[in-house]
């Protein structure tokens, strides 16, 4: 069984183009209870959709790789695949760490984003046509609040004892650049719009994995 955690944001259109080996379920983002609700809290509601004594696959793209590894905390039985995503929270890019440090992630017009399409594009390396679409219309989707609330937990988040990852990460991802890390399966010339772009890609190494 795949369970597949969406990015910030987004929800099973992203994963439309990916053949998987096997019966697959989408976990929703839930409405966070709180402000400061903590990722850990957060991520034990989701796991509620997650049987404890089923093996299973949890598939997590960029903020829900994040999901995928605390609900991996939870469900010893699952093996975890980060997409576009970060295994350990040193793995934070500088630009990141900084408006951690500064706090001026406060600042950050979230419902604006969504008028900045173009500038999101190259973000996120979507390409034009149905990419950019796709795109366009998550950002319009996306709840500014559930951002802020998102922002903040990725930017604090306790990574300390999450389970081992397989990573498969963009060359060109210019939102969580790999740097150093390890990263086990590179996609050359990829963003961190990939789980669309590259979807056949990244779909020939979830069948490998299985």
């Amino acid at each position: 069984m795949w369970y597949l955690i969406p990015g910030l944001g987004a929800d099973e259109r992203v994963f439309r183009g990916l053949q998987l080996p096997g019966p697959a379920t989408v976990l929703r983002w839930l409405p966070p209870l709180s402000p400061t609700e903590p990722l850990r809290h957060y991520a034990a509601r989701l796991a509620e959709a997650v049987p404890p004594g089923q093996p299973c696959w949890l598939v997590g793209v960029s903020f829900g790789g994040l999901l995928a590894l605390e609900v991996g905390r939870l469900r010893p039985l699952a093996r975890v695949v980060l997409i576009s995503s970060l295994a350990d929270a040193r793995q934070l890019p500088p630009l990141l760490k900084l408006g951690r440090a500064t706090g001026l992630h406060r600042l950050v017009p979230f419902g604006l984003l969504p008028r900045l399409p173009r500038l999101a594009q190259w973000f996120f390396g979507a390409r034009n046509g149905r990419e950019y679409h796709l795109l366009a219309r998550i950002l319009r989707d996306t709840d500014p609040a559930f951002a802020r609330w998102a922002t903040r937990q990725l930017l604090h988040w306790d990574s300390a004892g999450v389970p081992t990852a397989v990573r498969l990460h963009g060359t060109h991802d210019r939102l969580l650049p790999a740097g150093a890390a390890r990263i086990d399966y590179p996609l050359p010339g990829a963003g961190h719009f990939m789980i669309v772009s590259h979807a056949g890609a990244i779909s020939r190494v979830l069948q490998k994995l299985a």
